[in-house]
């Protein structure tokens, strides 16, 4: 592989001419940050998922008082 001058991790694969990145410290940051807006993503799912069922039951509960009086 071929160093690409000026980028400290980039090299050309001299077979392809494809440019690599070997920026491991950079992948593991972005895989990282792949992973936390995963979670977000889940949290804010739990999040509607709860104001959902919060949304039914004070519907029964509203309709149970109207059905009573």
């Amino acid at each position: 592989m071929i160093k690409v001058e000026g980028y400290p991790n980039l090299y050309r694969d001299e077979k392809t001419g494809a440019i690599v990145n070997c920026d491991d410290k950079g992948y593991d940051q972005y895989l990282k940050s792949l992973k936390y807006r995963e979670k977000k993503d889940r949290e804010l799912d739990d999040i509607k998922n709860d104001i959902d069922e919060i949304k039914s039951a004070l519907k029964i509960l509203v309709n149970n008082s109207i059905t009573t009086k």
